[in-house]
């Protein structure tokens, strides 16, 4: 994907005012508070539901965590958009939606979506998600439905959506719900399910585990893979992406943090009814020399290493630019 084809990783700016807007006549110590509070449980691996009691934590959430999901969300859904452009989602549903990263994320990328809905457990959550989603009037976030419900109760028939998403969701669960849950999530994708998680060596694994099941259900696999093989990588190596995203001034305060941007780590593979993926991903930075460029790829045929020289010059110009996560064609003989 060309950088200048690529989406924005900053927060919507009606979603982003909306947040700001929520600031008013709310004391920083509070919310600096929820905000350690939320950090210290993400280190812990407990559940959202524990950290998120009330509005204050809620409103934490979407100026410290809520900016690096949607990244993450936004930079995985828009390999899809860019790598598939037949596909158009018309119906979205978001499960285990938090704040609606995925649903600002989905809208920015596929304008004419027409139906979403929310589904999340957490009341504090579902009361500033649908204060936010009115105030930003982000297109047809503005007229979601925001529902209450539990992803491991998704029991009892219900119409298949376009487009499913699920990020930073599955994380949470335990193993023994993995499985249950990845099946009603299938079973609710009539095009393409979305399954966005961090970037830990853990949540990949999660991840391989479900890719395995969903291609036993007759998914394709569109991304990150390049195939429904085997993953070909092997211990310590795992598939993760990055995505840098701006601090707004309100992050930075509340966590103290200095620096103007932070790198969100993440994982995720796209399943769908149909659809061919790419032949081959990067699958780490570039390595840029005098010399010239050398990519890590993951193709049908396996792990490749590809260098492109300088001298090479058309060769070099075609990929130069090319980055972490990108797809990307190669021909046989294009080994360095």
């Amino acid at each position: 994907m060309e950088e200048s084809s690529r989406p924005a990783l900053a927060l919507p700016s009606g979603l982003a005012a909306a947040i700001t807007a929520q600031l008013e006549h709310r004391p920083r110590k509070a919310l600096a508070e929820s905000a350690r509070r939320l950090s210290e449980s993400y280190r812990a691996r407990k559940p959202t539901a524990q950290a998120i009691r009330d509005e204050t934590d809620a409103l934490a959430y979407a100026l410290t965590r809520m900016p690096a999901t949607y990244a993450a969300v936004v930079s995985a859904l828009g390999r899809l958009a860019a790598e598939q452009p037949d596909f158009a989602p018309i119906s979205l549903l978001d499960v285990g939606c938090g704040l609606g990263a995925a649903a600002y994320a989905a809208a920015l990328l596929w304008p004419d979506l027409q139906s979403v809905d929310m589904v999340d457990r957490s009341p504090a959550f579902l009361a500033l998600a649908a204060t936010l989603a009115g105030a930003s009037a982000v297109g047809p976030v503005a007229g979601a439905r925001i529902l209450a419900g539990d992803m491991t109760r998704l029991g009892g028939e219900a119409e298949p959506r376009d487009l499913v998403t699920v990020a930073y969701a599955l994380t949470e669960l335990g193993d023994a719900d993995l499985d249950r849950v990845a099946d009603a999530l299938w079973a609710r994708t009539g095009g393409a399910l979305a399954i966005i998680e961090p970037g830990t060596p853990r949540d990949y694994a999660r991840l391989m585990r479900l890719r395995d099941r969903l291609i036993g259900r007759g998914a394709a696999i569109l991304a990150p893979c390049p195939h429904g093989r085997p993953c070909p990588l092997a211990a310590p190596d795992w598939c993760h992406f990055s995505a840098r995203l701006p601090r707004s001034r309100a992050h930075k305060e509340l966590k103290g943090a200095e620096a103007p941007y932070e790198d969100e780590k993440f994982s995720y593979l796209v399943a769908a009814r149909t659809g061919l993926a790419p032949s081959g991903r990067i699958l780490a930075p570039a390595r840029h020399g005098k010399a010239g460029v050398t990519l890590k790829l993951c193709e049908s045929a396996g792990l490749r290493e590809i260098s492109l020289p300088k001298r090479d010059k058309a060769r070099y110009e075609r990929y130069r630019k090319k980055d972490w996560g990108d797809a990307i064609v190669v021909l046989p003989e294009e080994d360095g």
